[in-house]
């Protein structure tokens, strides 16, 4: 059996290949994707060492930090949708942001019934400072590509993340 057609003339074609060689190069692609998350949890929480922080917490603060977000906050649900993780996950990681004084939740001031999600003051300061230890991540995990590379980089796994959301 071959690998699914490309469904459109905007997506790449594959050159013809075993369906040996293809699955190869897709279980060693999806290896390394594995292989760089377990590095990025290892090596981030441990640039996030002083401030006690894992990387789902580093994510969670950093997604209510956009400007767009930082005053109003985020539901649960939005959060859940950009993160891309369970609501007990992210329940959990709230709680404990929370009990650091990092996150609030608050009433949603155009359903009262709703709680919105945001940084507390603390929490704010806290991310300010995480930022100088996360740019240095950055700049030596992003060191072997290009400032090229790294966008292609990006608008590779925006269309593979594309591809994972209908499996």
């Amino acid at each position: 059996m071959s690998p699914p057609a490309a469904p459109s003339d905007a997506s790449p074609r594959r050159e013809p290949a075993s369906e040996a060689d293809w699955f190869e190069v897709a279980n060693r692609l999806f290896f390394r994707l594995y292989q760089c998350s377990n590095l990025l949890h290892k090596n981030g929480t441990r640039h996030m060492g002083d401030f006690g922080a894992t990387t789902q917490q580093w994510a969670v603060l950093g997604a209510l930090a956009r400007p767009l977000v930082a005053t109003k906050g985020m539901s649960v649900k939005d959060l859940i949708e950009f993160l891309l993780l369970s609501r007990q996950n992210l329940t959990a990681v709230l709680d404990r942001l929370e009990a650091r004084a990092w996150v609030e939740r608050v009433k949603d001031p155009e359903d009262g019934r709703s709680r919105l999600i945001r940084l507390t003051e603390d929490g704010n300061r806290t991310w300010q400072a995480m930022r100088g230890p996360i740019e240095a991540f950055y700049n030596q995990a992003l060191s072997p590509l290009t400032e090229a590379e790294q966008v292609v980089l990006v608008q590779l796994l925006d269309r593979l993340k594309g591809g994972l959301n209908v499996v």
